[in-house]
């Protein structure tokens, strides 16, 4: 199956773009379904018809769902919640209380990638499009199995051992003190199953070959920022940006003097969009005169974004963001990091894992065998690649 996830800043056009792929895609036979994971759905708006949890007919070939996270919480959360619910509840909130308590910030992007993940098992469709979240939840979200299995390995699995030993021994005196009951296996099993899910997905989404973000930008200056720290982030997870979509570009035939120094800077930041993103492929869409609502518009679209013969689906570019070089007996580690300075760059090794730190974005790299053994030694930025050099311990 061939996954795109496309991505921006709020309100630069990329539900639109989703769609009118998605639409493409369809017209060449591909079973394709555009699924949005942002919390606040546009998609249905932009093709005008109602669209649920689960896939609804569109055009032929082409279906559209927008997630409910309500519903992927009781069918894959539910024990959990109950649980939730109860212990709450001992602690004298009502009922209504703590049920909306029992939903935890952040469980709607997980629910994203589990309902990525059921539909990839599934196989029922060529094309996935995931019309996700702006660029800071979306990168939240695609951190996530990173970030999830790094807890897992510390702390959740020896806790979850633990407590399953120590369950049969203390809950007879325990829920007549504190009001409820220590969590059950399948309570405890949920998270871990959670977890397992999500790192199998890890695969998916690092594999360039079926997976890549597409950015969907604006030619202003703080779009373009974004659009750039998301870029060099992705890179970060090792997730694959193949292609960039300039959105909403003054046409050259608008002559109205209100517009004048709106094009002067569009032409300037639409320079920059090819400079910074380079050698990415770019392409252009225009501001249209009317919304994009409706298939007529996302004709319009579609027609614009792709050639007659052109396929969507295929691998605009294959970006390698991670490598291991050898050299002569030494070893160095590559990140591809488009746009960022060394200087904002933190590395910590601990064991067999290096943490890598930019802003408020991290990631925990399990090192392969050859360089766990080894300290980074030195780091610098050479064609947007940080290269962390790494020497034996013991010289």
């Amino acid at each position: 199956m061939r996954v795109i996830l496309m991505t921006g800043k709020g309100g630069v056009g990329k539900t639109s773009v989703a769609a009118a792929t998605g639409l493409k895609c369809a017209e060449l036979g591909y079973k394709t379904l555009v699924l949005s994971t942002d919390p606040a759905h546009s998609l249905a708006d932009s093709f005008d018809i109602e669209l649920g949890h689960d896939p609804q007919p569109v055009v032929n070939n082409l279906w559209g769902a927008e997630l409910d996270a309500l519903m992927e919480l009781e069918g894959n959360w539910g024990a959990v919640k109950r649980y939730i619910t109860e212990v709450l509840q001992a602690r004298g909130l009502d009922g209504v209380q703590a049920q909306e308590l029992a939903i935890l910030p952040g469980m709607d992007e997980i629910f994203g990638l589990v309902r990525m993940k059921r539909h990839y098992d599934e196989g029922d469709f060529d094309v996935l499009i995931i019309d996700s979240a702006p660029t800071g939840t979306a990168l939240r979200l695609l951190s996530l199995p990173e970030i999830s299995g790094w807890y897992m390995r510390k702390f959740y699995k020896p806790f979850q051992s633990m407590s399953a030993a120590l369950r049969p021994l203390f809950e007879p005196i325990f829920k007549p003190i504190a009001g409820f009951s220590l969590p059950t296996n399948e309570v405890m099993d949920a998270p871990y199953e959670f977890y397992q899910q999500i790192e199998a997905l890890e695969k998916v989404l690092t594999d360039n070959s079926q997976t890549s973000v597409r950015l969907v930008t604006n030619p202003e200056k703080m779009v373009i920022k974004e659009s750039l720290r998301a870029h060099a982030y992705l890179s970060l997870y090792n997730v694959s940006t193949d292609l960039i979509i300039a959105n909403r570009i003054i046409p050259e035939e608008v002559e109205d003097p209100f517009f004048k120094k709106w094009k002067e800077n569009q032409a300037i930041y639409k320079q920059e969009i090819y400079d910074n993103f380079h050698p990415l492929p770019i392409k252009e869409a225009p501001l249209f005169s009317e919304e994009m609502c409706g298939l007529k518009a996302l004709e319009r679209l579609k027609d614009i974004l792709y050639a007659e013969d052109e396929d969507p689906s295929k691998v605009y570019y294959a970006e390698n963001t991670i490598r291991i070089v050898q050299d002569d007996g030494n070893y160095s580690l590559e990140l591809y990091l488009p746009g960022i300075p060394k200087e904002q760059v933190k590395l910590n090794k601990t064991g067999d894992e290096l943490n890598i730190r930019i802003g408020n974005h991290r990631r925990n790299l399990v090192l392969p065998q050859a360089l766990a053994a080894l300290n980074p030694s030195g780091a610098k930025m050479e064609d947007d690649y940080l290269k962390i050099k790494f020497a034996n311990m013991n010289k």
